[in-house]
């Protein structure tokens, strides 16, 4: 059995996805235009912010359209999402895609090439989208077209090179690590129970290695940062 898949084994017996504290899974069912939204909220920050951010957004338009946010000034799509942080780069951001997504016949060529594509060439179809970057690309990729790729975030990054398993912080290097170690089938759990596990134990500072569940993988423990 891959390294991979024995980790996602062990964090599966210890952790409980909350998925309530995630923005990304429980907009799955929302157009792609308010999903994206969700997910570029998430952004450098955390998935409270963004929830709080997005519930913002979503109790004073009552609902997240692009004829919605084009209703709004900048300055008013930048304080509903203060919480996110960078409020006025992603209201600037948020309204470029509202102007993008207005074109009906575009989003339908858009969502159907990405149905019928490759994964890599979907990623670049979703990249070119204003404030799209490899993260976003990839939970849109996994989470709204079950298309198999592993978004990276600041908790899998840490974990990863705690790990050991990867030298380089690259976000390509690292996602592909996990590909190859994990069955398709996983993808999804696993990124949910990685971050869940940074988030409560291999925490930036003062993580807790000594009731950690992969310690006996982790070089970083190894090297005797036993807390």
């Amino acid at each position: 059995m891959q390294i991979g898949e024995k980790i996602y084994r062990e964090l599966k017996r210890i952790h409980k996805i909350d998925l309530k504290s995630f923005i990304a899974p429980n907009i799955r069912n929302k157009n792609l235009f308010e999903f994206i939204i969700g997910v570029l909220l998430s952004q450098n920050t955390s998935d409270r912010n963004a929830i709080r951010a997005y519930n913002n957004l979503l109790k004073s338009l009552g609902s997240i359209t692009p004829q919605k946010i084009l209703s709004k000034s900048p300055d008013e799509i930048a304080l509903l999402i203060k919480p996110a942080g960078m409020h006025f780069q992603r209201a600037k951001r948020i309204l470029e895609l509202a102007r993008i997504f207005s074109d009906e016949e575009f989003v339908s060529e858009l969502i159907n090439k990405i149905k019928s594509l490759p994964v890599e060439e979907s990623r670049k179809l979703l990249t070119k989208l204003p404030g799209v970057g490899e993260k976003t690309a990839d939970v849109a990729l996994l989470m709204y077209f079950d298309k198999p790729a592993f978004p990276i975030d600041t908790h899998i990054r840490r974990i990863t090179l705690r790990l050991g398993v990867v030298e380089s912080p690259s976000y390509e290097k690292i996602s592909q690590w996990w590909m190859k170690e994990l069955d398709k089938k996983h993808y999804l759990e696993a990124h949910l129970l990685l971050i869940t596990h940074g988030r409560t134990v291999c925490k930036a500072k003062n993580p807790e290695c000594r009731k950690c569940p992969i310690k006996q993988y982790c070089k970083y423990y190894a090297s005797g940062n036993k807390k």
